[in-house]
């Protein structure tokens, strides 16, 4: 490596904002004259030729406007839609039902299961302990010895 050269330049001062995003701050010479403001140019005034000049622009003209022709009253399209209304409908009230159906019958099931863990609790659950249906009464007695 050459060591010759001239000597690195510091780096430029960092100032960190608010949320820790780095700014680097460069020195600016100072200013030798005011700053200048800023003046657009005038635009350039455009010579048209006799194929350019505006009066031979050719505009299309509007497209004239037609009135519909008065139609008859279409009933068998409002009776083919109505129809098909009704038939959505009808569908929609069938898989209503049919949901309310399948919730029934599931609930139908549970009180059914209920039901009958109730009734076997109740009975003994086919163990020999427990009440039954038959009522037998034992009686011993020692008197004929």
């Amino acid at each position: 490596m050459d060591r010759t050269t001239a000597p690195q330049q510091f780096a430029a001062p960092v100032h960190h904002g608010p949320d820790g995003t780095p700014y680097y701050l460069t020195p600016t010479p100072p200013l030798t004259a005011p700053p200048a403001l800023y003046h657009p140019a005038a635009p350039a005034s455009v010579a048209y030729g006799p194929a350019l000049a505006p009066s031979a622009v050719y505009l299309p003209a509007p497209p004239p406007v037609v009135e519909p022709a008065p139609a008859r009253d279409p009933w068998p399209a409002r009776l083919l839609a109505g129809g098909v209304a009704l038939g959505a409908g009808g569908l929609g009230v069938g898989y209503a039902v049919q949901a309310i159906a399948a919730a029934a019958g599931s609930i139908g099931g549970l009180a059914a299961l209920g039901v009958g863990a109730y009734a076997l609790a109740k009975t003994g659950g086919g163990r020999g302990g427990g009440q039954g249906a038959v009522n037998v009464n034992v009686t011993v007695s020692n008197r004929n010895r």
